[in-house]
């Protein structure tokens, strides 16, 4: 059996302590400042913490659909983990959004479950020949390009998914027991990008030895441009710097 990512996450909180690092249980971060030599970190009771370096590794959040009914429906019948929430799915039929890697991965691993599932993509599909591939062997999946969700409709649970064609216009709805949403991570950047350099996307800019443009502000993780989205790489990216 494999850890999983809480658990593998609470066992490097633990290692960390062991070697001395102070945890500061529930505390908010407001601002991270430079002056000549030092930085200022100031947290949300008003404390301030000097050093000398700072580590970024405040993460990334799913994007989300932002149309009617998605706030209603998240943890119901709205997901964004098919490794969290794929078994309530069992026989069932879900619709995953998201035409790159990470859909079609997820929505292959949803098939362990569901009997159907589909996927809806805004444009083409983006994932590696492979990974295509693979969903195209598959006999209980379907793959619908040039369609936008414009609503998630239902109070207490899912009743339909209305969608546009994309190129014809037709407005249609869809009848699916769950959703699940992949279609990008947005970075949890706003203490750093204004710091240092970030790409179009804000994820932060760094060396290969995971430090940003501004000397002494490291960033690991998945608020790092160009990291695996993977806890195990993230601890390594900590340590490296």
């Amino acid at each position: 059996m494999g850890v999983m990512g809480a658990d593998l996450a609470e066992r490097l909180g633990r290692q960390a302590k062991k070697f001395g690092v102070e945890i500061l249980q529930a505390q908010e971060v407001k601002s991270v400042q430079k002056d000549e030599r030092y930085f200022c970190v100031t947290t949300g009771d008003g404390s301030e913490y000097g050093a000398k370096a700072v580590l970024l590794a405040t993460g990334a959040r799913y994007r989300r659909l932002h149309v009617p009914g998605e706030d209603e429906l998240i943890g119901i019948n709205v997901h964004f983990c098919a490794t969290c929430d794929g078994a309530f799915y069992k026989g069932k039929k879900v619709l995953v959004v998201g035409g790159g890697n990470s859909g079609l991965e997820e929505a292959l691993f949803l098939t362990r479950f569901a009997s159907q599932v589909d996927i809806v993509t805004h444009g083409e599909v983006s994932a590696s020949q492979i990974v295509q591939q693979k969903v195209s062997e598959q006999k209980n999946m379907t793959v619908i390009t040039h369609h936008a969700i414009k609503e998630l409709r239902g109070e207490k649970q899912l009743d339909a998914v209305v969608v546009e064609d994309l190129k014809t216009g037709e407005t249609k709805e869809w009848k699916y027991d769950g959703v699940f949403v992949f279609i990008g991570l947005t970075p949890n950047s706003d203490l750093g990008k204004n710091l240092a350099e970030a790409d179009k996307f804000g994820f932060l800019v760094t060396d290969h030895g995971h430090m940003t443009s501004l000397p002494g502000l490291f960033s690991a993780g998945d608020v790092r441009a160009g990291s695996t989205k993977q806890a195990a790489t993230a601890a390594g990216e900590g340590a490296s710097a």
